[in-house]
């Protein structure tokens, strides 16, 4: 048996930049954050007197005697990338929903191909998990993202992440432990009840983010370059600030980012002592992450009683494997 733990992450500013059409021509940046919220995958080998070979457990049950009957389409292509002989039973829990922006495809795909790395006896560091996982999720996957969630939640930590023309990416710690506690008990994770896939979104608008969308990237960039200061500052109110610019901004790239819905919600937020916040993802449902200075997070919590807000602390391990039976 062996089992995975993979984080979440919220994202903060940059988002856009960290696609591969833009930052191959102009480089990108973001900074994000890991979460203590989890993705588990368990993975054990099936004893041959099963009738099915593998068995699949998530919010549904699968069970096939091939590979190429596995109808979840991310642990089919694992397995078959990985080139797995052995049977299977895979199971999946998540601490959050899928489809609502916090990176869980990509914590899962990260933490999938973790799992069956060790199950094959590879130990490999997080930051290559990191590059793995990208080019599996847009490769292989041929999925429409970015590549800041895979290198969040493989490495773990609240980081300034850069990419580079070549392909290439630098993930630094950004920040101290003052910045981190006055930041965090501001901030609040509230989920819109609205779920979607993000790739759908993120299809209508990346075509055009470098080229009718360029200035709208480079501001969101610029946001970044802000941020930096501000944190060097420690003025953590700014931060709440500087998302409520940056959410406007984003919103330009497509109609389907937000929407009436988001907008009054975002508007209700606001009036109830928000600074700022911004819709994590791609956008067009999902969680949105809200600064509300504490001595309004009662009030605030209150007149946003009817949304479910979820309490968390920033985390710094990434992707882990916490339990191999073979060792």
């Amino acid at each position: 048996m062996i089992i995975s733990k993979t984080p979440y992450r919220i994202s903060f500013f940059g988002g856009g930049s960290d696609y591969p059409n833009w930052y191959k021509k102009y480089g990108g940046e973001v900074i994000s954050s890991t979460i203590d919220k989890y993705v588990y995958i368990s993975c054990r080998e099936l004893p041959k007197f099963f009738d099915h070979s593998y068995r699949i457990a998530y919010s549904k049950v699968e069970e096939v005697k091939s590979i190429n009957e596995i109808k979840h389409k991310v642990v089919k292509e694992v397995l078959r990338n990985k080139k797995v002989k052995k049977h299977l039973e895979i199971h999946y829990d998540g601490d959050l929903p899928s489809k609502s922006g916090v990176g869980s495809s990509s914590s899962f795909i990260v933490g999938m191909l973790n799992t069956i790395n060790r199950l094959h006896g590879i130990k490999k560091k997080n930051v290559d998990l990191a590059n793995e996982s990208i080019n599996f999720e847009q490769k292989i996957l041929k999925e429409t993202v970015g590549s800041q969630d895979q290198v969040s939640t493989a490495i773990g930590g609240f980081n300034n992440i850069k990419f580079f023309r070549n392909n290439n990416f630098q993930c630094k710690k950004i920040g101290n432990e003052t910045f981190y506690k006055e930041l965090n008990k501001n901030l609040v994770l509230l989920f819109t009840r609205k779920q979607r896939i993000s790739s759908n979104i993120a299809k209508k608008f990346v075509k055009s983010i470098s080229t009718t969308k360029k200035k709208d990237i480079l501001e969101i960039l610029n946001c970044t370059k802000i941020a930096k200061k501000i944190i060097k500052n420690n003025d953590a109110h700014e931060f709440g600030r500087l998302m409520d610019y940056s959410w406007s901004i984003k919103k330009n790239l497509h109609k389907d980012i937000s929407n009436e819905y988001l907008n009054e919600v975002y508007n209700q937020a606001k009036q109830s002592g928000a600074l700022g916040g911004k819709i994590l993802g791609a956008g067009g449902g999902g969680f949105y992450l809200f600064y509300v200075p504490f001595e309004k997070r009662s009030f605030f919590l209150k007149k946003m009683n009817n949304f479910t807000t979820i309490p968390f602390l920033f985390e710094n391990k990434g992707t882990q494997i916490i339990f191999d039976s073979s060792k």
